[in-house]
């Protein structure tokens, strides 16, 4: 697939909807590609503004999908039309077809009680799906080696990591070298939606783009997070926008 992009603050972001983003994934999986998708969002826009090695890991990975509403305004200032791309939504649809054709999953990241919880419920929705290996997203450097040196062996065709970023970008980073047939993405807190702590929002705000918007309304302590980096990445869509 020749990519289609368009730059956001220095960052290619993939133009593609939904469906199509689906597809192609899924025709890596099936035909052993692997890849590194990141599910962009404002937050990690700014981070990477800040963090060198973070922002090559960005620039380097093989589809930049816009999760966050912040970005489809960014496009949007720039008169280009595109659907979010959900993360959390993109991935359960990978799951589905790896059920579909055979494919196995890795699942690392959140507390253990959640992974455990989330696999379980994972398993119930989606007939045949095979995980073959889960670990939790507490571990040191010395148990982070085994966890890629164990992944290297079982070879997962998918490996969702939600460990938050960028510590699930680096994470996948690392991987990479050994695991050249495996899809990577990075999933942020997707594990606490399947397992069943988090609700996920009414349609109508997904339909709205203002999912954000009623996580902050359920979690109140993501306001100041999202307080500090959101009003600035929209500043600095708008300068970008009206510049030649």
């Amino acid at each position: 697939m020749d990519r289609k992009t368009a730059k956001i603050q220095g960052f290619n972001i993939d133009l593609l909807s939904f469906k199509d983003a689906l597809n192609y994934i899924t025709d890596n999986i099936i035909n052993n590609k692997g890849m590194h998708i990141v599910t962009v969002n404002p937050e990690m826009i700014e981070l990477a503004h800040k963090d060198k090695f973070f922002s090559e890991i960005l620039k380097n990975a093989d589809l930049v999908v816009p999760d966050g509403v912040g970005i489809k305004i960014a496009l949007k200032l720039k008169k280009i039309a595109q659907e979010q791309v959900p993360g959390v939504d993109l991935a359960k649809e990978l799951m589905v077809n790896c059920a579909k054709n055979g494919k196995n999953i890795a699942l690392i990241g959140a507390k253990e009680d959640i992974i455990k919880k989330a696999e379980e419920n994972l398993k119930k929705d989606i007939i045949n799906l095979n995980i073959i290996y889960t670990h939790n997203g507490y571990f040191s450097e010395e148990e982070e080696s085994e966890i890629i040196n164990k992944l290297a062996e079982l070879n997962p065709a998918v490996a969702l990591i939600a460990l938050g970023a960028p510590k699930q970008e680096i994470f996948i980073n690392k991987c990479k070298e050994k695991l050249k047939q495996t899809v990577f993405i990075g999933v942020g807190g997707a594990f606490d939606v399947w397992a069943g702590v988090v609700e996920r929002a009414p349609e109508i705000y997904r339909k709205l783009g203002l999912e954000w918007l009623y996580r902050t309304i359920k979690q109140p302590q993501r306001f100041k997070r999202i307080y500090k980096t959101l009003p600035l990445f929209l500043f600095k869509a708008i300068i970008e926008s009206v510049k030649k």
